[in-house]
């Protein structure tokens, strides 16, 4: 993939004399707050953020700032194609790009490759390589990390190191002074945490004090959930506007960190042509209000747009609440065109669990000339679940039915096998461990069936269960269960089982949940099984061999195995079957001067110096031959003569 190719040259760049920001990363690995992947992703991040001048992937790949220098004899192309190649940047990288994303280690050309080589004089490589990556005038990078790994910490991260650039380089472009984060979902249970998230981010994990310190003394948060229509104004009348119109002037504005649903607010009022161009209707005020916050945000300077889960979900339906549908990222992407146009967006980010497409993208380079990617090939760096799984995350052991059981029953045999592993299991954090029980989009079920059979059939004490969802008539959403959701990876809860309907299925960082079951189809969305069933995997205590449990139907087994294969190419047999990476035992050394009262050694450094004294003098060959004595270089020899066939023997002294 091509995410290696970016990750190898990066880690070539630290390493190089060039490199002038290594002593960040050194102080991030020393501090040790931020997991190797995360790190990792930093160091590409400033790869390309500094070596790479921020530019778009697709300039970078014209220029051939990729290229490998493949070294082209080996490989069976013809004088021409090869000199063609020698002498074209942007011809050689496209080529080797074709090569990495179908893996193709040998001399044979694929039938890309060939297709390539014999119409190089038709192809305009540099649109070919704008095709590649989505036809960005801007920086547009995927961080690709499995949940639980931190992507909102690595947002954090990215924020407080492009601030710390600009503080020292006010005027230097590369680096962003505002941000705004798009969390998909339209639930504000999803914006919340996450602002929560970067808020509990500690800026001294990756830049020194007193520098953090200041920085985050710099930083304004803005949630931007307001829907209702705002109070008398003379100024706006989107009450999202009242709130960015108070950090005014722009010009100057520097810390500003905007969290905002995408769906219900960036792209409100919008719609697509047949051409699949932009519609801004503005025929009455709720259009107007919409056009109004969107036209804000354009005017504020060296925008970064942060956006989560949200790359390439092809989904359109109602229940999809991780990611926006493939229409609106389409309608997203012509947004963040028109602020870039007024040059105030300094980068785009997408963090997404998967780099994959769920079927292959076919990119045309002309007439019968293109190739097919299955990666999102705007995928700057990527850590596989097995990965997390083998080094950090917990260890899933993943059940699923086989033998005709009903709903109910396998909530029963996930229940008893849960409490058998963990009903006693308390954190390092005071926190016990707890079970996820999905109970789809009917709210009557979760009452009127589950809860009843727990408590009845498996016998469950009401007060270990907790009952949440979002609400309707016959069953509101209580204070107290809101409460006692936001409290649940806290010491003081004791709730063990939870019960949820419409809700939990993104946006929810709790740590100590270490169970998740999925009795039927329907219980969560089918494009969001691999998300539910990982939720129960974030670590919570450092450097230790945490396990969790996941009890599936048949029908979402063959689900999350199929989701598996095409997103993380992997398998529920595979992962049940990881072992961890156990790290070889360190053993600190200390000084034992002190302990044995040693006097201290004195060292003297002694410098010697030769003088060499060079004389010359003329040439005499005749002279200098006959003055040597030849008799010194020869050396007496006895010879011994023998004459075959006589018994006569000559002795010679030479």
């Amino acid at each position: 993939m091509f995410n290696e190719t970016i990750q190898r040259k990066a880690k070539f760049w630290f390493d190089s004399p060039e490199c002038k920001v290594k002593p960040v990363i050194e102080y991030i690995q020393k501090v040790g707050q931020l997991r190797e992947p995360q790190i990792e992703a930093i160091e590409v991040y400033l790869f390309l953020k500094i070596a790479g001048q921020n530019k778009p992937l697709w300039q970078l790949l014209s220029e051939g700032f990729f290229t490998q220098k493949e070294d082209l004899s080996k490989l069976k192309l013809s004088v021409e194609e090869r000199d063609i190649f020698e002498n074209s940047v942007s011809a050689r990288s496209i080529f080797e790009f074709v090569r990495q994303q179908s893996g193709n280690a040998s001399t044979t050309l694929s039938p890309n490759e060939k297709v390539i080589a014999e119409n190089m004089s038709i192809i305009d490589f540099e649109t070919v390589a704008k095709k590649i990556f989505y036809s960005v005038s801007y920086a547009d990078y995927l961080f690709s990390l499995p949940m639980g790994t931190g992507k909102t910490f690595l947002m954090a991260a990215f924020m407080y190191l492009d601030l710390y650039f600009a503080q020292t380089e006010p005027d230097n472009k590369l680096f962003a002074h505002n941000f705004l984060v798009l969390i998909p979902s339209g639930l504000k249970s999803s914006i919340i945490p996450s602002l929560k998230t970067i808020e509990r981010f500690e800026p001294s994990w990756v830049i020194p004090e007193p520098t953090a310190s200041n920085l985050k003394r710099l930083i304004k948060f803005e949630v931007l959930d307001e829907s209702k229509s705002a109070k008398k104004s003379n100024k706006a009348k989107n009450p999202n506007v009242q709130k960015i119109a108070r950090h005014q002037p722009f010009d100057t504005l520097a810390g500003l960190i905007m969290v905002v649903n995408a769906e219900k607010v960036i792209l409100d009022r919008l719609e697509l042509s047949k051409q699949q161009e932009l519609i801004e209707k503005t025929e009455d005020e709720k259009d107007a209000q919409a056009n109004e916050l969107r036209n804000f945000i354009g005017k504020i300077s060296n925008l970064q747009i942060l956006i989560d889960e949200v790359h390439h979900v092809p989904s359109k339906t109602k229940d999809s609440t991780s990611a926006i549908s493939a229409e609106d990222e389409i309608k997203l992407r012509q947004v963040v065109n028109r602020w870039n146009e007024r040059g105030n967006v300094n980068s785009v980010l997408g963090f997404s669990g998967t780099p994959y497409l769920e079927k292959k993208e076919k990119i045309s380079f002309g007439e019968k000339v293109g190739f097919e990617s299955e990666q999102i090939t705007n995928t700057v760096y990527y850590f596989p679940l097995t990965e997390g799984i083998k080094t950090f995350l917990k260890k899933p052991q993943i059940k699923a039915e086989q033998r005709g059981l009903s709903s109910l029953q396998i909530i029963k045999k996930g229940v008893e096998d849960f409490q058998k592993q963990y009903s006693n299991k308390i954190y390092a954090d005071g926190t016990n461990a707890k079970l996820a029980i999905y109970c789809g989009s009917t709210i009557e079920r979760l009452e009127e069936e589950i809860f009843p059979f727990l408590t009845d059939e498996v016998g469950i004490p009401k007060e270990k269960i907790l009952k949440y969802y979002s609400g309707n008539k016959k069953y509101p959403k209580t204070k107290e269960s809101e409460n006692e959701f936001n409290l649940l990876d806290t010491p003081y809860s004791r709730k063990e089982i939870i019960l949820l309907s419409q809700i939990g299925k993104e946006g929810w960082d709790c740590r100590s949940l270490t169970g998740v079951i999925l009795s039927q189809s329907g219980d969560c969305p089918k494009n969001m099984v691999l998300q539910t069933s990982c939720r129960c995997l974030r670590q919570v205590e450092k450097d230790r061999n945490e396990t969790a449990l996941v009890w599936l139907s048949k029908d979402n087994a063959e689900t999350l195995n199929r989701q598996l294969a095409e997103k993380q190419k992997t398998s529920i047999s595979e992962i049940n079957s990881i072992g961890k990476t156990v790290e070889a035992e360190k053993i600190e050394r200390f000084s034992r001067l002190e302990h044995l009262k040693l006097p201290a050694i004195e060292f003297y450094q002694l410098k010697i110096e030769y003088e060499t004294l060079t004389i010359d003098g003329e040439a005499n060959p005749k002279e200098q031959i006959g003055a040597i004595d030849t008799d010194s270089f020869l050396n007496q020899a006895i010879i011994t003569q023998r004459n075959l066939g006589t018994a006569d023997n000559i002795t010679r002294i030479f």
